[in-house]
Order: structure tokens, then sequence, then C-alpha cells
């Protein structure tokens, strides 16, 4: 029951974000867009899980696989996690990273 509930909502979502969502002109497709989508929504949960970044004050957006980290950092070592964490979830082709240090 549980995993068609989970099921039933990822096809909600899907449906949603492939009819609901405009492509933009540096996009090639819809299906594009979608793995971008499921890239940023990777990296927020890998910040969300760290304890050691602030996922509130990061934020996140993909374009064909380039992520783009920008916000606020409590430390260096805290920009660097949040890239490394970046750097590691799947898809991820190259990371830019904004994350300006204000202690």
């Amino acid at each position: 029951m549980k995993t068609t509930a989970v099921s039933l909502a990822l096809a909600g979502l899907l449906a949603f974000t492939a009819t609901g969502c405009a492509v933009t002109r540096e996009q090639s497709t819809v299906g594009q867009y979608v793995d971008d989508a499921t890239i940023t929504t990777g990296v927020k949960a890998r910040l969300a899980e760290d304890k050691t970044v602030s996922a509130m004050a990061i934020g996140v957006e993909t374009l064909k696989g380039t992520v783009q980290l920008s916000g606020f950092a409590r430390s260096a070592a805290e920009r660097s996690q949040a890239e490394a964490l970046a750097r590691s979830t799947p898809g991820v082709v190259s990371v830019r990273n904004d994350i300006v240090v204000r202690p």
C-alpha cells in the first residue's frame, strides 16, 4: 500500500513537471528539464541531510547537469562541504560554487 502511494505521488509529480513547466531557451528538451529538476532535488536532499551545512541558506539551480550553488555559508569549510555534496550527486556534470562566506 505504501509503495503504491509513493508510486502514484511520483507519477503525479512527473506528469505535473512534464506538462506544467515551460522549457527555457537554453534547455533542449522537457526530458532535460526533468533531469535537471531531479538533480536539483538530489543536491538539496544531500544538503539537508548533512549536519554541517545550512541547507536553508544555500540555493541550488541546475541547467544541463551544471549545478549552481548560491547563498551564504558560515565558513569556508561549510562552502567546500556543500560543493562536495553537490559534486557527489548522481547526474551532476559540474558545479559552480557562488556561495559567499559570511561569518
